[in-house]
């Protein structure tokens, strides 16, 4: 039994249904049906009696539960003990679905708050708003505004993608181009762009992907390639690419909006950064 399929029947348990359960983990109710299938196979048994709408616990599914929220609470605890250490080293702890807003936020921390530091790591989107809930860590970005009890949000940046291309690319002389106008294409790609990544092979059917994990290395590669690569409107990224056209995508695939979030008991430096943000992009608007 996986630790997130411990979570899983927990939350069934207590919510008494599927879609209340899927909702509170935030994932689809057929993945999380799916998932407790795969459990309920694997330990040769069913776990819930199902009636209508409503599921409830039989007796393997009791024994199942009771030893869940066991494993669960010795996973928060052992969690609480390396937070307090990562806490004493006063390293801020920040996840990301994406690094322009992570380089962003680090800015801004090192404007506010110069003697501290942080320490980071891009990850999905689930596993930034379950980390910050359970206090793996202290602040994390986000690409959906929301309203979940406990948490605390505010949009931190907005980011555009384009295209660059050789002078001599058929689409070099375009405006604005879209997903579809980019499909086939072989494309530079640095590696770690967290959801865009997710984004562009969707949004991008049959696209070749040549991948470099340098970040100089790329960057010095970006210039003469004669592949097409991404470059975003981010301040520290929108820098003139010499020998390139640089085009927009106009699609709204290619638009991003990031935002802050932290719990609602956030205290030190975390509560003081969130709240400092909030006020500086709010005037920043203004």
């Amino acid at each position: 039994m996986e630790l997130e399929q411990m979570r899983q029947i927990d939350a069934i348990a207590r919510t008494g249904t599927m879609s209340a359960a899927a909702d509170e983990l935030h994932i689809s109710q057929p993945a999380l049906s799916r998932s407790i299938q795969r459990l309920e196979a694997e330990l040769g048994c069913a776990l819930f009696d199902r009636v209508g709408r409503r599921v409830g616990l039989n007796e393997a599914g009791a024994v199942a539960v009771d030893w869940a929220r066991e494993l669960l609470r010795d996973e928060r605890l052992m969690r609480e003990e390396i937070a307090a250490v990562v806490q004493r080293a006063r390293a801020l702890r920040v996840a990301s679905v994406a690094p322009a807003p992570l380089w962003r936020l680090t800015g801004l921390m090192v404007e506010r708050f110069p003697s501290e530091t942080l320490t980071s790591e891009l990850v999905d989107e689930h596993a930034v708003m379950r980390g910050v809930a359970e206090g793996v860590y202290d602040l994390g970005i986000v690409t959906e505004s929301f309203h979940v009890p406990g948490l605390m949000s505010c949009e931190l940046m907005r980011e555009s993608l384009s295209v660059t291309l050789p002078p001599n690319h058929p689409l070099a002389a375009r405006r604005q181009v879209t997903f579809a106008d980019l499909a086939g294409e072989t494309f530079l790609i640095f590696t770690d762009i967290g959801f865009w990544r997710e984004v562009v092979d969707r949004e991008i059917p049959g696209a070749t992907h040549i991948e470099q994990r340098d970040r100089m290395v790329f960057t010095q590669l970006s210039y003469s390639t004669p592949h097409c690569t991404f470059i975003s409107d981010a301040p520290f990224q929108s820098d003139p690419v010499p020998g390139r056209a640089v085009v927009p995508i106009v699609d709204d695939g290619a638009r991003a909006v990031f935002y802050l979030i932290a719990r609602a008991d956030a205290r030190g430096i975390a509560s003081g950064l969130f709240s400092w943000v909030e006020g500086r992009i709010a005037g920043d608007r203004h």
